[in-house]
């Protein structure tokens, strides 16, 4: 391993884990939807390759992919957790809190469940 690539591991592994909420929309259709995260960094990958796959759970998020395809999808983190030291209790709470305040303010589905 040349030394540039170990500081990157390095880096990788000590990287701060934001959660949050985040939006996603679909430019041709205004459709938006919104879910809550632990790790907002890491969501939008996961969520991407569902979608690419065909598999996600939300039949119109998926439907609506694969009619205009990703392109017209955007990705947004709408607004971030301070860094604190949380239970998983009261991360869970915060989350959920979360994604009731940005469905109602964006008038958004649930990406979700």
């Amino acid at each position: 391993m040349t030394p540039d690539r170990k500081q990157l591991v390095r880096d990788y592994k000590e990287r701060k884990v934001v959660a949050g909420a985040f939006a996603v929309r679909c430019a041709p259709t205004g459709q938006t939807w919104v879910e809550v995260s632990p790790n907002l960094h890491n969501r939008q990958n996961g969520l991407w390759f569902a979608l690419r796959l065909g598999s996600h759970p939300n039949r119109v998020l998926q439907q609506a992919w694969r009619t205009h395809g990703e392109p017209a999808f955007t990705y947004e983190v709408v607004e971030e957790l301070p860094d604190a030291d949380r239970s998983q209790w009261e991360l869970t709470n915060a989350l959920k809190a979360l994604s009731a305040k940005w469905r109602e303010a964006l008038s958004a589905e649930k990406l979700t469940g």
